[in-house]
């Protein structure tokens, strides 16, 4: 099946249909879903979902940047950031 367009509305409706649920339901249902990876990041632990990829929390060391308008040297905070790396499965699928 080809999708236009990959959001929760268009999940949603894939949901419903193959498992005979409404597109309420089912809207529910992914939103908890991307609510528990999300709590989960929030506590620094990772999200494995398996055969698609992983979804953690790194740490940014802070670092000197230049203010591009100025040229004056900046130090740029430390700073958490959000990262993915695919399961192998899922990188032969776009292969």
């Amino acid at each position: 099946m080809t999708m236009a367009k990959t959001n929760i509305e268009s999940i949603a409706e894939i949901l419903s249909v193959r498992h005979n649920l409404t597109k309420k339901e089912s809207t529910e249902i992914i939103v908890l879903i991307f609510d528990i990876i999300a709590k989960s990041l929030e506590e620094g632990e990772p999200a494995d979902i398996r055969k698609f990829g992983r979804f953690y929390v790194k740490d940014r060391p802070a670092r000197m940047g230049v203010n591009p308008k100025t040229m004056e040297r900046i130090e740029i905070p430390e700073r958490k950031t959000l990262a993915f790396q695919p399961s192998s499965t899922l990188k032969n699928r776009i292969k």
